[in-house]
Parts: C-alpha cells; sequence; structure tokens
C-alpha cells in the first residue's frame, strides 16, 4: 500500500500536466472551430463578390472545411507529443496503400474536379442520370458527391466517380424546350379538321414561342388511331405547366368538335359455317 500511495503521490504531476494538456487541447479545438468557421465565411463572401459559380462554392467551401479540420486535429496531436515527422514519413510510406484503399475516394473527388472544370451541370439544373435513372435538381456538388431533390422532396446522393462516368441528360441547360406531344383520333375523324384544331390551340397559347416553328402533323397510323405529332416550343420554366394545359384544352375541344379519341381495340371477325 505504501508503494501504491508513493506511486500515485509520484504520477500527480504528470497527470496534472497530462489534464493541463487536454483543457489546452480541447481550447485549441474550439477555437480552431471557431476561425475555420470564419474562415470559410469569408471565403464565400469573396466567391460570391466574384460572382463564381455556386457549385464552384460548394465545392470550395466543403475542400476547405476538411482540409482545416485535418491540419487542426494535426496540430493538436503534435500538442500532445506526437512527432509530426514520423507521422508525415508514415504517410508518405503508407501513400500507396492508402490510394488503393481509398481509390473510390480518390475517384470521386477527380470527378468533382471534373464536374466544376467541364460543367456538365450546374447547381440549380435538373439532370436525368441515364444508368440507374435517377434524376432531380442539383442542389449540391461536395467533394465526393452531388445531391439532387426529387420532385417529391427526396434527396439522391450520387457519387461524382459515377456521373463523370456516365451519361447524363441535362434537360434545363437551354432556356427553350421542344414541347412533343401525341394524340391519338380515330379514323372516322376529319383528319383535316383534327389538324387544325390543334394547330389553333398551340398558335393561340400565351406560353408557347410564336417566333418558333409550330408544327401538326400525322406521326404513325396506328392499328386502332390515327396519331398526331405536335411540336411547339416554349421557355424552360413553363415547360411542364405548358404541356399539361395544352393536352386538356385539346381533349376538350375534340371532344366538343365530336372528334373521337379512340382506344385500342380489335375488331374479330367471324364467319358463318359452311
Amino acid at each position: 500500500m505504501g508503494r501504491f500511495a508513493q506511486y500515485i503521490q509520484d504520477s500527480i504531476p504528470k497527470l496534472a500536466g497530462f489534464g493541463v494538456r487536454v483543457l489546452v487541447a480541447l481550447a485549441v479545438f474550439f477555437i480552431g472551430r471557431i476561425v475555420i468557421r470564419w474562415i470559410q465565411k469569408l471565403v464565400r463572401r469573396s466567391l460570391e463578390r466574384s460572382s463564381a459559380d455556386k457549385g464552384v462554392e460548394q465545392f470550395v467551401d466543403s475542400f476547405l472545411k476538411f482540409g482545416l479540420y485535418s491540419l487542426l486535429i494535426f496540430s493538436i496531436a503534435a500538442k500532445f507529443g506526437v512527432d509530426t515527422a514520423s507521422v508525415a514519413a508514415l504517410v508518405a510510406s503508407g501513400g500507396v496503400a492508402i490510394g488503393l484503399a481509398l481509390q473510390g475516394s480518390l475517384s470521386n473527388f477527380a470527378g468533382g474536379v471534373l464536374l466544376l472544370i467541364l460543367k456538365p451541370f450546374e447547381v440549380g439544373d435538373y439532370i436525368v442520370e441515364d444508368t440507374n435513372k435517377n434524376e432531380g435538381t442539383v442542389k449540391e456538388i461536395q467533394i465526393f458527391y452531388t445531391k439532387l431533390s426529387t420532385i417529391d422532396n427526396k434527396t439522391i446522393v450520387i457519387p461524382n466517380g459515377m456521373l463523370t462516368n456516365s451519361s447524363l441528360t441535362n434537360a434545363t441547360a437551354k432556356a427553350e424546350r421542344r414541347l412533343d406531344l401525341k394524340i391519338s383520333i380515330s379514323y372516322q375523324a376529319e383528319l383535316r379538321k383534327a389538324k387544325a384544331l390543334i394547330e389553333e390551340i398551340l398558335t393561340t397559347d400565351p406560353c408557347v414561342m410564336k417566333d418558333e416553328e409550330i408544327n401538326v402533323f400525322v406521326d404513325e397510323l396506328a392499328d386502332s388511331a390515327v396519331i398526331l405529332g405536335a411540336r411547339a416550343w416554349v421557355k424552360n420554366e413553363e415547360f411542364w405547366p405548358t404541356r399539361w394545359r395544352l393536352l386538356e384544352t385539346i381533349k376538350l375541344s375534340l371532344d366538343e368538335q365530336g372528334i373521337e379519341i379512340p382506344y385500342p381495340q380489335l375488331t374479330v371477325h367471324v364467319e358463318g359455317n359452311r
């Protein structure tokens, strides 16, 4: 018991010194976190003043946060007596192994850089990732991932490497978008009358661009109906409301004019007994 008490008594200075270092480390961490947030805020304001792309702003902010926190943790470790030179040498010697272990993450990081350089899309664009059919509005482009928001308010997180290695469709890259409609009418209906009616609806709609070509044509002679095609141009943000409104107007107008929109049907002829 005497030796144990003596050991505790001799260890008190060391424990006190260790406790002081822990308190200093915590203080450094919290102060460092405040400084990191201040630097992030300063960089964000600088990027906003320079009218930088929103995706670039998000990527730089995410990368800056990751790098500054890594530096902060490395500095705190040095305060506890960790040999930083040995750590750096260990990291350098294990670079190949780390690279292989983080191959996917490095690929996503490189993909994020390529997305910002090549700009196949920007924050706010509506994209469709063709491989897995993920689609939505781009909300964030981070270091490793890109976040999409779907029309039903879900969040899709896609690795940047996947976006750079697969085809995608940017539905909002242009200010205008062509509206394609298909309308079925009966073979017994007056074809010219139906075409004239649809063309009039398109030309009188306020959202259809009058300086662009408007076409109404026979697209297909199907089994149960004549398929009419209609093409017009609208502004991108008005695409879906205009499409829904035109389809409803065309249906009601065809009904008023007695032009039948048939459903798939099969006519069977039965021969009598010979």
